[in-house]
């Protein structure tokens, strides 16, 4: 029996597989091959083709093994695990995937280190590869899909932090809540998004494994789940709803506050547009008389009715403020139309904006459907000091300055300049696109991705000198963080400027890459 030191923290590694038997045993092996030895080890076999002997032929005292005869899913399968972790930290792999040796030291020196952060994710390469008929895998291309600096509210709208490359401190989950087992898609990014609540995240731009990802017929749940896009909705719904127990040190929380005339058919699909369009973590109250919210047949998430029998709609929202939780409240007119990004840039104007008594107004908003968003502190002082004023009219009185949000307030800007690039190469002008990445790299984060989009819209522009400065800056990068796609392009540089003995040992290079794995 193979026995470790137990230098620095346990970390606990949470596995689970499901019929993937000869790919497990390889995962498993890259688990216990860490240069980092203190480690607790549980497996869970997720009522697939039994994983007993591969755990027994690795003969390590570290692992714990969950043989569960019934499929439950891979929520489930987490929750069990984590009631044996015992590790200060917790960290995920997928039973397909690999870590590189260095994986858990890295991370671990991360968050014992200077950080308040109590998770940590590193770079990943994402193996494409076809399945073949027998099971096995041929590699196609590798990449750094996702690398990407943390930011909390992108994370509300998209994942950014695979399980395969995070950690955390365990003592996050008792303030996240367990894995939600209804959500059988998307079970990661439920969690990174309740963990963003509570903790930052720290990015390290060191790539310490790798994830496979079939190009067709995949076998992954959440390929599979992806074709039932009535489920898949579901589950993402479910995810955007979400709200763990509060105090949230982390996050911000918006109170929307929807007035319509009446429980209409207008008003129920103003309420699953809403439930549909809204990103950032909320509540919806809705101020009606009890007549017609005994007619309201709805299970959104969040939804609190306030009983209102005043025809006032002053009153009605009155009694709906009276029971807001958020930190900010959205005046929301029944009619107003609600759409992607609806809500999203007032309320990440307002969350980084400081000043007393400003308002952002919602980007559908008009005179019409007059909607902002305000600081919930600020408009109860409003109502409670002109209490027979209109909504609007007490917050004028009451100097709150209702704004359009600046551009540079957006959020998403990066991605916006990304897809304004990617747009330009499509259309062949790769000088236009270089000179964005050249902006973005002077006001953005994600440097390396941005390096290596500008190296290579530099190699295709055709100017002498953008050649030459792409192929010093693909063999920086190369040096560092390569892949088959860069390195190809670098051979073509080299060839180009008649380095043939260079441009053969990459093409030697980028063909190890893709049979390695």
């Amino acid at each position: 029996m193979t026995t470790h030191g137990k230098s620095g923290p346990l970390v606990t590694v949470l596995i689970s597989t499901f019929n993937r038997r000869r790919f497990f045993a390889d995962a498993l092996a890259s688990i216990l091959g860490q240069e980092y030895r203190h480690l607790q080890v549980i497996a869970v076999n997720d009522g697939g083709q039994s994983v007993g002997d591969i755990v027994s032929a690795a003969n390590d005292e570290r692992v714990i093994h969950i043989d569960r005869r019934e499929n439950r899913g891979l929520a489930y399968s987490f929750n069990q695990a984590l009631q044996y972790a015992q590790g200060k930290y917790v960290a995920y792999l997928g039973d397909d995937d690999l870590f590189y040796p260095h994986h858990v030291r890295r991370l671990v020196e991360t968050l014992e280190g200077d950080t308040d952060a109590g998770v940590a994710y590193s770079d990943l390469y994402k193996v494409f590869c076809r399945v073949e008929p027998d099971g096995s895998r041929t590699v196609l291309g590798k990449s750094v899909n996702i690398s990407r600096d943390f930011d909390r509210f992108f994370m509300l709208h998209f994942n950014h932090t695979l399980h395969v490359c995070m950690m955390h401190r365990l003592d996050l989950i008792a303030k996240t809540g367990p894995y939600n087992e209804d959500i059988r898609v998307l079970i990661d990014w439920d969690m990174t998004r309740r963990l963003a609540f509570f903790s930052d995240f720290t990015h390290i731009r060191d790539i310490t494994g790798e994830y496979y990802a079939a190009v067709a017929n995949s076998d992954r749940i959440s390929y599979r789940m992806r074709k039932d896009k009535a489920e898949y909705l579901r589950n993402i719904l479910a995810i955007r709803a979400g709200r763990p127990a509060k105090p949230w040190p982390m996050m911000k929380d918006t109170s929307i506050i929807l007035q319509p005339d009446g429980m209409d058919a207008a008003a129920g699909q103003q309420l699953r547009d809403l439930w549909l369009w809204t990103y950032v973590p909320y509540q919806v109250l809705l101020p009606l008389p009890a007549a017609a919210l005994d007619r309201l047949d709805s299970h959104m998430p969040g939804l609190v009715r306030v009983p209102a029998e005043s025809a006032s709609s002053a009153e009605r929202f009155d009694a709906a403020l009276a029971r807001a939780a958020g930190d900010f409240v959205a005046v929301v007119p029944g009619g107003l139309k609600i759409e992607n990004g609806w809500i999203e840039t007032a309320v990440h104007a307002l969350w980084h904006d400081d000043r007393p008594g400003v308002g952002y107004l919602a980007a559908t908003a008009d005179e019409a459907h007059w909607s902002v968003v305000v600081r919930r502190e600020e408009v109860l002082e409003a109502r409670r000091r002109y209490p027979t004023l209109g909504v609007r009219a007490s917050m004028e009185a009451c100097n709150i300055r209702f704004q359009t949000p600046d551009p540079s307030r957006r959020p998403f800007q990066y991605d916006e300049g990304l897809q304004q690039a990617k747009h330009l190469e499509a259309e062949g002008d790769f000088v236009q696109a270089a000179w964005v990445y050249e902006q973005m790299l002077a006001s953005q984060s994600n440097v390396e991705l941005l390096r290596e989009r500008l190296a290579v819209a530099l190699a295709e522009s055709g100017g002498q000198a953008a050649s030459s400065r792409a192929a010093a800056m693909l063999r920086t990068i190369n040096d560092a963080r390569p892949t088959p796609a860069l390195l190809l392009q670098e051979a073509r540089l080299s060839r180009k400027h008649s380095r043939h003995d260079q441009a053969a040992a990459l093409l030697e290079q980028a063909q190890a890459m893709m049979t390695e794995g």
